[in-house]
């Protein structure tokens, strides 16, 4: 399906917002992520269906000053 990720139209064969992340090579991530602009806790990913068109937002924290 096509998904909007980042601001990048990719093609991501996901049905959840988990498999997705898996499918980035986010795995095991700390990140945030939204979905059409709606924050999604870590526990709620795997219950997240996505659709074709949606948008996707991954924030990963960074170190430094």
């Amino acid at each position: 399906m096509k998904l909007v990720v980042n601001g990048v139209e990719q093609e991501i064969a996901a049905n959840t917002l988990a498999a997705a992340l898996l499918r980035l090579d986010y795995g095991e991530a700390r990140v945030a992520t939204a979905l059409n602009g709606e924050f999604v806790p870590a526990r709620q990913r795997g219950e997240t269906p996505l659709r074709d068109g949606d948008r996707i937002e991954i924030v990963a924290p960074r170190q430094g000053g």
